[in-house]
C-alpha cells in the first residue's frame, strides 16, 4: 500500500476538468451545429460567421413582417375589387329606374331603393375590413373603425386618430338643392376644419423598410398604408403632398363628391325625393342619368387603385421571396465556413465522453487509497 499525494490529486483534477470542458465543447458543437465558440478559434471565420448571422437576421425579420404587410395588402386589394363590383351591380339597379315603364311604378323604385341602401352599406363594411386587429382602410390609424354610415345612407362618418393623439370626426351629408336639383355632400358648419382633417389624414403614410429600396431615401420605400379615402377618391398621399393645401382641399372636395359610397347615397336619396314627390320624374332620371355617368368613371378610378394595391402586393410578394431565398443561401454559406461536420463532431464527442468516462472510473479507484488502507 501506498499514500496518494495531494499533487496526484491536483493533477488528476486539472485533466478531469479539461476533459469535461471538451466535452462541453464537443457537446454544443452538435447541438449547435457550429465549429468555433469564440473569435480566438478561429478569427477570420468567426467574423465573417457573424457578418452572415446579422445579414441573416434582417433578412427573417423583413420577410416576417412582409408576411403581415403581403395579408394587408390582400385585405385592401379584395376591398376595393368588392366595392368596383357592388358598384356596378348598382348600375344595373340605377338603368332599372331610368326606364319609364319601371319607374313610373313607385313601389319598383321602391324595391330598387332598398337594394341600393344595401349595396352602399356593404361598400361601408368592406372599408371597415380588418386583418388580425387592426382596420386595413384606416391608414396610420389601425385601432379606430374609420368609417359608419347613417341608416337612410344619406350620412356618412369618416373618423381618424391623428399622430397628435387626437381622434377628430367628419361627417359627410348628402344634401339636394332644389334650384339645381343636384345632390352633394354637406360637410357641416365648418367646411374648412373638415376638409384640413381630410386632407391630414390622406397624407399620411406608411413608408417601411422591407428589402426593397433605400433606407436613405425615403420615397424609394414602398408605402405600405392606403387609407380608405385615398381608395375612394383615387388621390394618393403623393399626389396630395405634392399640392399646395388649397388645391389638396380643391381636390378632395371634388373628389368626394363622385367615391361610389356618395354615388349610391346620392342614388338612394334621389329615389326617396322621387318617391315622397318632391321631385319630378324628370328630376329624378335626370339625377340617376348624371349618377350612371359619374359611376362610369369612378369604376375606372377604383380599378386603377385595384390594380396599384395588386401591383404593390405583387412586388411585396417578389421581395419576400427574396429575402427568403437569401436567408437559405447564407444558411448554407454559414455551414460551410462555421459549420461543424456533424459525423466528426458526434465521433468527437463520444470520444470526449468515453474518456470522460475512464477518467472518472480511475479516479472513484485512486480515491480508495488512504492512509486508513495503510493502518490496515
Amino acid at each position: 500500500m501506498r499514500v496518494v499525494r495531494s499533487s496526484v490529486y491536483r493533477r488528476y483534477t486539472s485533466s478531469l476538468n479539461d476533459l469535461q470542458s471538451n466535452l462541453n465543447k464537443s457537446m454544443n458543437k452538435v447541438s449547435t451545429g457550429a465549429a468555433y465558440e469564440t473569435a480566438a478559434d478561429n478569427p477570420l471565420a468567426y467574423y465573417q460567421g457573424k457578418k452572415m448571422d446579422h445579414l441573416y437576421q434582417d433578412a427573417k425579420s423583413k420577410s416576417s413582417i412582409l408576411g403581415d404587410i403581403k395579408n394587408r395588402l390582400y385585405q385592401q386589394e379584395q376591398g376595393a375589387r368588392d366595392i368596383q363590383k357592388t358598384l356596378s351591380n348598382s348600375k344595373t339597379s340605377m338603368q332599372y329606374v331610368l326606364d319609364s315603364s319601371h319607374n313610373s311604378s313607385k313601389t319598383s323604385v321602391q324595391t330598387k331603393r332598398d337594394a341600393l341602401l344595401q349595396d352602399v352599406q356593404s361598400m361601408v363594411s368592406n372599408l371597415n375590413s380588418q386583418y388580425q386587429d387592426f382596420y386595413v382602410y384606416g391608414g396610420n390609424d389601425i385601432t379606430t373603425a374609420p368609417f359608419s354610415l347613417s341608416g337612410d345612407g344619406k350620412t356618412l362618418t369618416y373618423t381618424h386618430k391623428y399622430s397628435d393623439g387626437t381622434t377628430k370626426t367628419v361627417n359627410m351629408t348628402m344634401a339636394y338643392d332644389k334650384n339645381t336639383n343636384t345632390y352633394s355632400y354637406d360637410l357641416g358648419p365648418n367646411p374648412d376644419d373638415a376638409l384640413n382633417n381630410l386632407v391630414t389624414a390622406m397624407r399620411e403614410q406608411g413608408r417601411v423598410d422591407i428589402g426593397y429600396g433605400d433606407i436613405s431615401n425615403r420615397q424609394s420605400l414602398l408605402d405600405t398604408y392606403t387609407g380608405g379615402l385615398n381608395m375612394l377618391t383615387g388621390l394618393t398621399s403623393d399626389s396630395l403632398n405634392a399640392m399646395s393645401d388649397a388645391d389638396a382641399k380643391k381636390a378632395v372636395k371634388a373628389a368626394l363628391e363622385t367615391t361610389p359610397v356618395a354615388l349610391l347615397s346620392r342614388s338612394v336619396m334621389a329615389c326617396d325625393n322621387y318617391i315622397s314627390d318632391t321631385t319630378t320624374v324628370d328630376q329624378f332620371t335626370d339625377t340617376m342619368g348624371s349618377v350612371l355617368k359619374d359611376a362610369a368613371n369612378t369604376e375606372h378610378t377604383i380599378s386603377t387603385v385595384y390594380s396599384d394595391l395588386g401591383n404593390k402586393y405583387s412586388l411585396v410578394e417578389t421581395t419576400k421571396t427574396r429575402l427568403d431565398t437569401l436567408s437559405d443561401n447564407l444558411t448554407e454559406e454559414y455551414k460551410d465556413i462555421l459549420g461543424a461536420d456533424p459525423y466528426e463532431a458526434i465521433t468527437e464527442m463520444y470520444s470526449y465522453q468515453y474518456s470522460y468516462s475512464a477518467a472518472l472510473k480511475m479516479g472513484s479507484n485512486l480515491m480508495q487509497s488512504s492512509l486508513f488502507d495503510f493502518i490496515k
